[in-house]
Formats: C-alpha cells, structure tokens, sequence
C-alpha cells in the first residue's frame, strides 16, 4: 500500500463522522426547502433568499470556530492540557460573541433583501423569515464551538449523533408547524423557520451538556466564568478565524449574489437553482468533512513538526475529495431528472433544474478540491494568502463571469451557472499549487543533509 493510500484510508476515517454531520446539516435545508416547495415555488423562493442572506454571513462565524480544531489540534502532540484549555474558553467567549453580533445583524438589516431586485411577492415573505432565522445564530455558533473542541481532540462521533437526532426533531416540528397539524396553527414558510430554531437549540444545548458532563474531559479547566481573557490567544483565534471566515464568506457570498442574478430572471428560476443549489450543497457539505479532517491531521503533524507527513497527509486529503466528487459528479447526470422531483411537481421547475444537475455536475470535482485545499491550508496555518485568492477567484473572476454569460451573451440561468464553474476552477488551481509549493519547500528545509 502506497504512503497516500494509507493517508487517504486515516482521512476517510476521520472524516467520515465528520461528513456525515455536515450532510445532517444539508437535510435539514433539504426537509426545509422540500416541505416549503410543497406550499409554492414563491415560498421556495423566498426561503432561498432569506438562507442565502442568512449564510452570507454566518459563514464568516463558522470561519471563527473553525480556528479552536486548528489550534487543539496543533496542541495534541504536547499534550498541554493547560493550553488547550485556555483555547477553548476564550474560543467560548468568542464564538458566543460572534453569534450575537451575526444574530443582530440578521435581524436588522434583513430588509436589504427588499432592495436586491427581487419579485415583491418573494420580499414580503422572505424578511420576516430571515429575522426569524437570524435569531438562530447564537446556538448555532455554541454548537459549532463544542462541535470544534471535540474535533481538535479527534472526537467526531457525538456531533454526528446530536446532529442526526436533530434532523428527526427539525422533520417532525416542519409538518406539524407549516401545516398545522395537532392543534398547532398552520404557520406556513414561518412555522419552518420556528421548525430550525428549535432544531439549532437542541443541538446546542445537547452537545454543551455532553462536553461539560462527560467525565472524559474532566481533566480540562473548561470554565468560561473563571478564565481570564487571554489576548494572545484571542488574537491567534482571531487571525485564522476571521481569515477562514472570510475564505468562505467570499465563496458563499459569490453563490447568494448569483441567486439574487437568477431572481432577475424570475420565481421559477430561482427555484430551480435553489433545488439544484441544495443538492450540490448535500455533497460538498461530505467535502466540508474531509477538509476537515485533512485541517486536523495537518495541523496535528505542524505540531509535532513532522512536515514530511504533514504533506503527505494534506495531498491525500485532497486525492480523497477529488475522487469522491468524481462520484458525485456521475450521480448528478444519471438521476438529474429524477431529483428535481423529490422537491416540486412544477415541470417547468423541473426542466430548469435537471440542466442546472448537468452543469453542477462539472464543478463538483474544482468545488471539492478546492474546500479541501482551503481546509490543508488552514492547518498549516496559512491564511492570508488563499484568502486574497477566494476573493479574485470568485469576484474577479467568477461572479464577473457569471454576469457576462448570463446576461450579456443571454445564456440565462445556465450561462450564471457556467461562470460560477470558471470562479471555482481557478480557486481550485490555484490552492492545490500553492500548498504543494509551501510544504515541499517545509520538507526541504528539514531534510537532513
């Protein structure tokens, strides 16, 4: 067995819980976006707009919390119990912090969304549903703290578990709330924003008690209220964390901007790249995982300062997700008439979404190598430099792209979709170049004479 294929079955391993959380994730979007759909393309409509504004954002704290793996992780090796306490207590204060701010923000400024272009009809609904799930921020960024601090120790089952039994929770509260079943009134696309916000609480709350509870972790000072802020440490959290967040914040903000392009072009339109946006989501939230996983064991080689492994453990990560989206990218042409299905009965809806399948189904290889490629990067705490390329990757080139086919040239909705394609191929190119370049230059200057 060759050095990389037991680097990418050690990946796999890790990743797999990892991945499986994250599509946890997904289907609740899934169960959302399916049972709204039922209500009307409108609603569909106006949920893919108030959780693209909602994402636009929250990325960025997803980037904060992404710093507390890195960093335990990176402290694995010497074992420093101390530390890695201290890590996770200023992580805390952060990342509820964070949580608070992006709820507000959600909240306040949702009414942008009203001056984006959009059909009235889609606006009226979508403000009040994004306020709603603006307040879900603060859970969701306690989970992620938890969810972070156990993945830098290598624990990845009970975020797995918690987020899987929250999709039963978010799939029941969605029927009974929407329609109206049991008594309850019907709430239509609001009572699925009250079906998330009780699905994110329970996360956060079952993931907490698990890490504070656990006898397993006794041995750590795990106690905000009697840590001292460290600035430091802040500041170290805060330079991987805000630079991952804004890596994706470009990404994902690329993505909302071309929704709000399709909405020019009508409802319809917008569900169908919402439906084919979902399902594109489902496998690179599996990609999420291995980048994860790939950022963990990267960084726990850093540490040790193994940069030979270190290497070698980054290019079989990616080698993972490269043959994963292959995969994926062959499913997507097979059934990409028969997805579409699963959530609306408009055939027009239907026609537009099988062809964005088709389209989706070329970027899936570029999407997943170059998450991956961001995810080794972080652990080799290189963060400024692939930030400068997500942004030229997708506003320089990607959105600027999607525009000109779209509209200038008159491809529609398929033209948006192919530069989007271009924006990923460059960031994909240009990532896995500059961590090949990076870590052969690490090794290099460590081998021995």
């Amino acid at each position: 067995m060759s050095k990389y294929s037991i680097h990418i079955k050690q990946t796999f391993k890790l990743a797999l819980p990892i991945a499986i959380g994250q599509v946890g994730h997904v289907m609740m979007g899934f169960v959302d976006n399916a049972v709204v759909g039922n209500l009307s393309p409108v609603n569909l409509a106006a949920a893919s707009i108030a959780n693209g504004f909602f994402f636009i954002t929250m990325v960025i704290g997803i980037g904060i919390s992404y710093a507390l793996s890195t960093l335990v992780s990176m402290n694995q090796s010497s074992g420093d119990i101390k530390m890695q306490s201290k890590i996770f207590n200023n992580a805390t204060v952060i990342n509820f912090a964070v949580g608070v701010l992006l709820s507000l923000f959600n909240y306040y400024f949702s009414n942008i969304i009203g001056k984006l272009s959009q059909p009235p009809e889609v606006v009226e609904l979508a403000i009040p549903y994004c306020r709603l799930i603006g307040l879900t921020a603060i859970p969701f960024m306690m989970f992620q703290n938890y969810r972070q601090f156990l993945e830098g120790l290598s624990i990845m089952r009970p975020a797995m578990f918690i987020t899987l039994i929250a999709n039963i929770v978010n799939l029941i509260a969605n029927f009974v709330l929407v329609f109206g079943l049991y008594g309850f009134p019907k709430m239509g696309l609001m009572g699925s924003g009250y079906a998330t916000m009780s699905a994110r609480i329970f996360m956060a709350l079952a993931l907490g008690i698990f890490v504070y509870k656990n006898r397993k972790f006794a041995k750590y000072q795990l106690n905000v209220f009697k840590e001292k802020l460290d600035l430091p440490i802040i500041k170290n959290i805060l330079r991987i964390g805000l630079g991952s967040g804004f890596q994706y914040f470009f990404e994902v903000a690329c993505f909302v901007s071309a929704a709000y392009m399709v909405g020019w072009l009508g409802a319809k339109q917008m569900a169908a790249h919402q439906i084919a946006l979902n399902v594109a989501s489902l496998s690179y939230m599996v990609v999420i995982g291995i980048s994860s996983a790939g950022a963990i064991r990267v960084s726990g080689a850093l540490g040790a300062k193994n940069y030979a492994e270190m290497r070698d453990a980054g290019i079989g990560a990616i080698a993972l997700a490269f043959m994963y989206m292959m995969g994926t990218s062959l499913a997507f042409v097979i059934f990409s008439s028969l997805i579409p299905r699963v959530y609306v009965h408009d055939l027009e809806v239907i026609s537009i979404a099988s062809q964005l399948l088709i389209i989706a189904a070329m970027f899936q290889i570029f999407d997943g190598v170059q998450a991956t490629s961001l995810g080794v990067l972080r652990g080799i705490n290189d963060i400024k430099i692939p930030t400068v390329i997500t942004f030229i990757s997708y506003w320089l080139i990607g959105l600027p792209a999607a525009y000109f086919i779209g509209f200038t040239f008159n491809f529609g909705i398929e033209g948006i979709w192919y530069g989007l394609l271009i924006g990923l191929i460059a960031s994909a190119i240009l990532l896995t170049d500059r961590f090949l370049r990076i870590t052969k230059r690490m090794r290099l200057k460590t081998r021995p004479a």
